[in-house]
């Protein structure tokens, strides 16, 4: 179900999504220019998943889960798990794109270090997404809840079974 996108919420989402939409694009649309750099990240990737991708072939999946997810974030499609799926594409660009520690020139290695940073700020935001319940109980509080009224449930039915069979302390 498609969430508002009227208020905070639909206003934050939308204003992540369009980091991860217009990063997308521009990954899809320059993949072969971006390949020299994401090699040394794409090939342990590509091995890891058992894949014989191209290092181009990984750079435009990982473009296309940008835009798509991006979108369906802005819209508020199952935001909490898009705010997984979005920065988990997000560590693989931010290590291939922006390797500030390997760079010898000081204003490259600048730019690269607040590329990298900026990047560690979206995940930050992604974080909050996947935290935000709307408004609604967490799981772990309704499931904390449930535990609770079980356990109370189950004294009860203990305690009313003991005094029954008159194996109450006296």
């Amino acid at each position: 179900m498609i969430g508002p996108m009227i208020g905070p919420r639909g206003l934050s989402r939308a204003m992540l999504a369009s980091t991860f939409v217009f990063g997308g694009i521009n990954g899809w649309k320059s993949a072969s220019t971006l390949v020299p750099a994401a090699e040394p990240v794409a090939s342990p990737i590509a091995k890891r998943l058992g894949t014989s991708a191209s290092t181009e072939q990984l750079v435009k999946a990982n473009a296309a889960v940008q835009i798509v997810g991006g979108v369906l974030f802005a819209l508020g499609v199952a935001p909490r798990v898009l705010a997984v799926i979005l920065g988990a594409s997000l560590v693989p660009t931010t290590l291939a794109g922006h390797r500030f520690w390997e760079t010898d020139d000081p204003v490259e290695s600048e730019r690269q270090r607040t590329q990298f940073m900026k990047n560690a700020g979206l995940l930050g935001g992604l974080f909050f997404a996947v935290l935000d319940t709307g408004g609604r109980p967490s799981i772990f509080w309704s499931g904390r809840k449930a535990a609770e009224g079980i356990a109370s449930s189950v004294e009860a039915t203990t305690a009313s079974v003991i005094d029954s069979v008159g194996l109450s302390s006296q």
